[in-house]
């Protein structure tokens, strides 16, 4: 687990110190941009016990508010938490629907730091689950690769905590990645 941690830290690190150093900077197209992308994660704390990963998708639309710089984001997705099978009993799998609404506001750049919170509706059914919704909220750093056009890659590392739903810890949180295809529509 520390290991994996300080994997993280250091591609943060990483693209914290290229975004900074970037000499030329990208123009973000204006307008209304959709990203679709994976999202993949580590679970944290109590939850490490008995899940491995997770994975999943999204669907996210960041809204200008402010220039060019500061965005309204909107994201819907899904993922399923793995559980760990070398554990003794059943312990099933956890699907999660998140949907959250939050800030996205360019540091440098094409580097953002990004807050969110909403709602993780869980799907599945378990002994260990106690709710069928809990909070969840999300800070997450992340950079904007241009891709040619008006096209990105869309990456970003985030911690991802959700109120309690699951009854053997206290947390439930991931260390989660995404990296999605981001467009705008329209000809702006």
């Amino acid at each position: 687990m520390k290991n994996r941690f300080t994997k993280a830290l250091s591609f943060l690190a990483i693209a914290t110190l290229s975004a900074f150093g970037a000499q030329g900077q990208t123009q973000r197209p204006s307008g209304i941009r959709y990203s679709i992308g994976a999202d993949g994660g580590i679970p944290l704390s109590n939850l490490s016990d008995n899940y491995k990963w997770s994975l999943g998708g999204s669907i996210q639309a960041d809204i200008p508010v402010l220039k060019n710089d500061l965005y309204v984001t909107i994201n819907v997705g899904y993922n399923n938490i793995f559980a760990n099978r070398d554990q003794t009993g059943i312990v099933p799998d956890i699907h999660l629907i998140p949907v959250k609404a939050g800030l996205k506001y360019f540091a440098a750049a094409n580097f953002y730091i990004q807050g969110e919170a909403g709602v993780s509706f869980i799907t599945s059914d378990g002994p260990l689950l106690e709710k069928s919704a809990s909070f969840t909220w999300a800070p997450q750093l992340g950079y904007l690769i241009p891709i040619g056009g008006k096209s990105f890659i869309d990456a970003g590392v985030r911690y991802e905590g959700n109120s309690k739903f699951y009854d053997a810890g206290k947390t439930n949180d991931f260390l989660g990645l995404r990296v999605a295809y981001a467009f705008p529509l329209g000809k702006k």
